[in-house]
């Protein structure tokens, strides 16, 4: 007879039981959403947080390095949202969905353009509609959903009309208030068939802050439809981000993802997209500026299903200090999958001696008519290059910021909106201010 010891939680993992057993009653939802929040934190108790003897968290050991579960955030009183809306800093000018410590404020939102609609999912349940959509499907290892699940107790529903063409952005401004605190969001998208629409989904945390998110966000793009989605995570030093995108790409629609990760302690994103539909297409585009001791993971899994479906992967790291970063990248071909073209790179710059960066792409292949590749390059700034500059006056520090601005200017331009490109310019301006 096989016995088995029971797992000993770490303190971490004994404070997230705990809490989510302190507030499992005031969570919203119906039977499902409880029972979908029950087997997840049995789940967490089971197994634990995950280690690198996982292979998918290999380079993240989760349960160490997240020594420590912090207090839930409580909702913002609506004085304290409106004075944080107001000093809120807008990247361009969205459509705003303001969301504090994980809680949608309907009433501090911008007016939605023609053809989106959008609602809080405390209001869906306190209206008594059925709350199943916004369950999703989780494997048992699945770690960051499981958490997100048993903790997230509101978010923001947005549905884009069939054909609907709206003239500005959607900006889903997630924002961390108050004193080190852990909060739970979730947003579910809808995007009609033939529609084209802009998302703009920002995580914020002040420097000073150690606060904790857990963030997903679901997308469904209808048949025919164009989606950019832009996704920027901006931390605090002491931050830590554990973030799950996830997409089903229906017949002809294209999505592309911008993904921007400019600091946190603890980062771990994770994308997951299944391009199911015939013809459909999958555009990620990356940016990690990495510095002091930051540890950030961006983790894919693209799950190629229907005929003639197209991707595209390129991402851009800049690290420095005693950061270190991770890029997973698996595009996994189906049998059924014929004709798929997927094309993977991940180029890094190492600006320090203690700086790291581990990339590991895979192919896993099930088709036998496909054209699919992948590489990664890991480098220093060119000392030619950085002589050449400087001997026509240029300053050794400007001349590394216009280095590095080459090496992302790729990246950032293809989002072909002047506004946002500016926008970001300047972040990146300001990240060098204080890291170059």
């Amino acid at each position: 007879m096989n016995v088995h010891a029971k797992l000993a939680l770490t303190p971490a993992e004994e404070a997230m039981v705990t809490a989510f057993g302190d507030r499992i009653s005031r969570l919203p939802g119906g039977e499902v959403t409880t029972r979908a929040r029950d087997a997840a934190i049995e789940r967490l108790k089971r197994s634990g947080l995950p280690t690198r003897r996982r292979e998918e968290w290999h380079y993240t050991d989760l349960r160490r390095m997240l020594s420590r579960f912090l207090d839930v955030a409580p909702r913002p009183d609506i004085g304290e949202a409106r004075d944080a809306a107001s000093a809120y800093k807008r990247l361009v000018s969205a459509a705003r969905l303001p969301s504090f410590n994980g809680h949608f404020f309907a009433d501090l939102a911008d007016d939605m353009p023609d053809g989106v609609t959008a609602r809080s999912y405390a209001a869906v349940c306190e209206a008594g509609e059925d709350a199943s959509a916004w369950t999703i499907e989780e494997d048992e290892d699945d770690v960051i959903a499981a958490i997100n699940t048993g903790f997230f107790g509101d978010g923001i529903e947005i549905t884009v009309a069939e054909g609907a063409n709206p003239e500005r952005a959607v900006g889903l401004a997630h924002s961390s208030l108050g004193d080190d605190r852990f909060s739970a969001v979730r947003n579910v998208v809808k995007v009609g068939a033939g529609a084209t629409a802009m998302f703009i989904e920002r995580h914020i945390a002040p420097d000073a802050s150690g606060h904790q998110t857990c963030a997903v966000s679901a997308i469904d793009v209808g048949e025919g439809a164009d989606v950019t989605w832009v996704l920027i995570q901006e931390g605090g030093k002491d931050a830590d981000h554990l973030g799950q995108f996830r997409a089903n790409l229906a017949k002809d629609a294209k999505l592309t993802l911008f993904v921007m990760n400019f600091g946190g302690h603890l980062v771990r994103e994770e994308i997951l997209v299944r391009a199911d539909g015939e013809g459909a297409d999958f555009q990620l585009r990356g940016v990690n500026m990495l510095s002091g001791s930051s540890h950030t993971d961006v983790t894919m899994v693209l799950d190629h299903i229907g005929y003639g479906t197209t991707s595209e992967e390129i991402i851009r790291n800049v690290v420095t200090g005693k950061a270190k970063g991770v890029f997973q990248g698996q595009i996994r071909v189906d049998r059924e999958a014929q004709k798929t073209d997927a094309r993977m790179a991940c180029n890094t710059l190492l600006l320090s001696d203690d700086s790291e960066f581990s990339a590991k792409p895979e192919l896993e292949i099930f088709a036998d008519d496909v054209a699919c590749g992948h590489g990664a390059t890991v480098t220093e700034i060119d000392a030619d290059h950085l002589f050449y500059l400087m001997s026509r006056g240029v300053p050794e520090k400007e001349a590394r910021r216009l280095l590095i601005k080459a090496f992302l200017a790729e990246i950032v331009e293809d989002l072909e909106d002047e506004e946002l490109v500016e926008a970001l310019e300047i972040r990146l301006d300001g990240w060098f201010a204080e890291n170059g």
